[in-house]
């Protein structure tokens, strides 16, 4: 292909990504398959919630009372993952290291899940065993594994379709791309230092991936923000994986003014007409909003500190202040999970103004229920999960779960399902 071939090439690229606008799936709508009319005959709408230190997965109602179905053991493994693992000095080397790093102290069993489209299996990201995994339903037993390349898996992603998973692998710098349903890889994209979040937008044409940069070591002062890594946001097209835009918010947030806040991004929100993203970052209470076509950040937001919130940010777990954000379909109102600061709020769009804060123990995560009328946080602190109504910002319900739970996510399990048989 000749040099003119190539910037056309790369210039429909960039035109077709500034149209997502048009485009009508949302951040949130990721979290849960395009599963609609006959595709849910026989299913049953749910929450899965990653009880990441137990290794296990609780299902949930997704709306009214969220009360608990079943569970789901996601290291039935375990004891043939371990003995690779003590076998090999280098596994065993970044195992500890997840452990006594990002872990907490603790192993690290279970970060992301989704259900298939047929509601028969939960594919899942495992950070300690760095694999990805498809759990039968029925009997929970593996339907295969994926070892992601590196020492460790983390975010997931699943396609509006619900036919492909993006899972970061973040001591490779790499995203895999997998069929859902027999775990072969059908793509792959190189990312920034240590990618995190992924988001499928406009209909899944495109995958947005999240470098989250050293969030381990106690580098912590801003003025030491230069010791993270390569942070940026990847777009890549997800027919061809070529990368088709890489946005370095450094740039972005110096032009607008905040050149003290780091570029390290944490879980972000689309606009459902994917023209704005909303995202977090390291060390920050609050948040900011990005306007995808004219490529600038347009709007901050500082939400209140807790008085005793430690000011010492080494303490903070893994670089998070704030840690898990959401918007309603409606796209009006953006839940915000405020981790170190130990509640969750909601926030107006229009005026960004914040309804009353919930507490919540550590909330690392937030989700929209199955009827979008609630926010859904993890307490892992609490080993809960709460659901916060939109409309009035009024916690409305809270559960038990596992150990730690972190990731939620809207899933599908066959109707009547009440745990796997084998289990």
């Amino acid at each position: 292909m000749s040099l003119s071939s190539t910037r056309r090439a790369v210039g429909a690229a960039l035109a077709a990504l500034a149209l997502t606008a048009t485009a009508s799936v949302t951040a949130t709508a990721a979290d849960a398959p395009d599963l609609t009319g006959d595709r849910t005959a026989g299913l049953r709408e749910v929450m899965f919630v990653g009880n990441n230190w137990d290794g296990t997965a609780d299902v949930i109602q997704a709306r009214g009372d969220f009360a608990k179905i079943g569970r789901i053991n996601v290291i039935p493994d375990k004891d043939e993952r371990l003995k690779e693992i003590y076998l090999n000095p280098l596994k065993l080397a970044f195992f500890l290291g997840i452990r006594q790093g990002p872990g907490e102290g603790h192993d690290q069993f279970v970060d992301d899940m989704y259900s298939t489209p047929d509601g028969s299996a939960m594919v899942v990201s495992r950070p300690s065993f760095a694999d990805v995994v498809s759990l039968d339903l029925a009997t929970g037993r593996i339907n295969w594994r994926f070892p992601v390349s590196g020492f460790r898996s983390d975010h997931m992603a699943v396609s509006p379709d619900g036919t492909r998973v993006a899972v970061s692998a973040s001591t490779s710098n790499t995203v895999h791309v997998l069929d859902i349903g027999t775990g072969v890889q059908t793509g792959s994209f190189k990312t920034g230092d240590k990618p995190h979040e992924n988001v499928f937008t406009d209909r899944g044409r495109y995958v947005w991936n999240m470098s989250i940069g050293e969030v381990n070591t106690a580098l912590d002062a801003p003025w030491l923000d230069w010791t993270k890594g390569d942070r940026r946001i990847t777009v890549v097209d997800t027919q061809s994986f070529e990368q088709v835009k890489v946005i370095d918010m450094r740039e972005r947030l110096d032009a607008f003014g905040r050149k003290d806040l780091s570029d390290s991004i944490r879980p972000v929100a689309f606009t459902p007409d994917e023209s704005t993203l909303y995202f977090q970052v390291s060390f920050f209470n609050g948040f900011l909003e990005y306007d995808v076509a004219t490529d600038t950040i347009t709007r901050s937001k500082t939400l209140p500190k807790n008085p005793a919130t430690s000011e010492d940010r080494t303490t903070w777990v893994n670089d998070s202040r704030h840690h898990g954000m959401s918007m309603n379909p409606r796209g009006d109102k953006l839940c915000i999970a405020g981790t170190m600061d130990d509640y969750a709020t909601v926030v107006d769009r229009a005026t960004l103004e914040e309804s009353p804060l919930v507490p919540a123990s550590k909330p690392y995560w937030a989700t929209v229920s199955g009827d979008g009328t609630s926010c859904v946080i993890s307490e892992s602190g609490a080993d809960a999960v709460t659901a916060i109504d939109f409309a009035t910002g009024k916690k409305v319900a809270t559960v038990a779960v596992g150990d730690h739970p972190q990731r939620v996510r809207i899933a599908h399990v066959p109707a009547g399902w009440a745990g796997p048989t084998g289990d």
